[in-house]
């Protein structure tokens, strides 16, 4: 069964009240021009539809890229005004944005709830107040939890994106930061290592050594481990790493940057899943259950898990079996 289909109107820096230390929208998106009007978003809406086998899909309008909740009121209405005969024909299920978390309150939560918007991502970027003064998000953590409660109140998917590798950030405060989003219990989260980008203050700091972007090794298992503890807690992790693109890779100057950052975290955790059965069964052989989907998973680039696994001399007690029925992502014992 095919997933949701997700029809993405790209809003870039609309209503951001501050321009974040590592922030170059426009790279990201691709998108430069003057802002969407509604004929804009209604005719991308109708290209999407007409291109996709949408008839058999749950269709989701999402607007990315600004901080939607800090635009005029106005402009909020002719946005979600554009996409209101493609919900009221049934072409379109529900609509998603993201905003900023001090942009966001009882009122604002209704309202988008009268305009059947489902899903509200919030980019709290972290949990710590030092570190987001240091990024020039000109929020605090206690906005998040005040945004978190106001959406659910309001009865909406609540999504929380983090960022790994901030200025001033450390292994213990972005471990803080995984505590206070655990209790806060969101649908969902999107992580994303910290990349320098052209044209962002970031890149400024980074030119003349003030700031060390992560490894991808160390971005790796940071991200591995938040997930690990995310999905422990039933919280979804929807994406891991900023979608490739030609525009993003002309921008970017440094940092953990990697086509298949997600598969690599996955192949981290398979590692980790393959160990911990092993160390748990008896001595001898063991035979192992994967998806059929999870075989170049589980392998890991250029065969890194195999390999590693022949290091530890495990590697000959194991006899791989595939099923559709496993899971994916997951290990068993056959």
């Amino acid at each position: 069964m095919s997933g949701p289909l997700i029809i993405p109107i790209f809003i870039p820096h609309e209503g951001c009240p501050h321009r974040c230390l590592f922030c170059n929208q426009r790279q990201i998106s691709g998108t430069g021009g003057p802002p969407v009007n509604a004929a804009a978003v209604q005719a991308e809406i109708l290209r999407w539809l007409a291109r996709t086998n949408a008839a058999s899909r749950p269709t989701q309008i999402a607007f990315y890229g600004g901080s939607f909740t800090a635009l005029p009121r106005s402009r909020q209405e002719e946005l979600l005004t554009a996409a209101a005969p493609f919900l009221q024909s049934g072409q379109v299920r529900s609509l998603r944005l993201s905003t900023r978390p001090d942009c966001m309150d009882a009122e604002q939560a209704a309202f988008l709830k009268a305009y059947h918007v489902a899903t509200v991502e919030l980019g709290a970027q972290s949990m710590n107040d030092k570190v987001l003064a240091i990024a020039r998000r000109g929020h605090v953590a206690a906005d998040t939890e005040r945004a978190v409660a106001a959406l659910r109140q309001a009865g909406l998917e609540v999504g929380i994106q983090l960022l790994l590798g901030l200025p001033g950030d450390s292994t213990s405060s972005l471990r803080q930061t995984l505590a206070q989003v655990l209790a806060l219990r969101p649908d969902f989260v999107r992580l994303y290592p910290l990349l320098v980008l052209r044209g962002s203050g970031l890149a400024d700091l980074h030119e003349n050594h003030s700031y060390r972007p992560l490894s991808l090794g160390k971005a790796v298992v940071l991200a591995a481990f938040m997930k690990e503890r995310l999905e422990q807690a039933g919280i979804r992790v929807v994406r891991i790493g900023l979608q490739a693109g030609t525009e993003l890779e002309a921008a970017l100057l440094a940092g953990p940057w990697h086509p298949a950052f997600g598969e690599l975290i996955s192949s981290r955790l398979m590692l980790r899943q393959t160990r911990k059965l092993l160390a748990q069964a008896a001595a001898g052989h063991v035979a192992l259950r994967i998806n059929p989907r999870d075989q170049s998973v589980f392998r890991g680039l250029k065969s890194f898990n195999i390999n590693r696994l022949k290091q530890l001399g495990l590697w000959r007690r194991i006899s791989l079996q595939t099923s559709p029925e496993q899971p994916r992502g997951t290990i068993a014992i056959a």
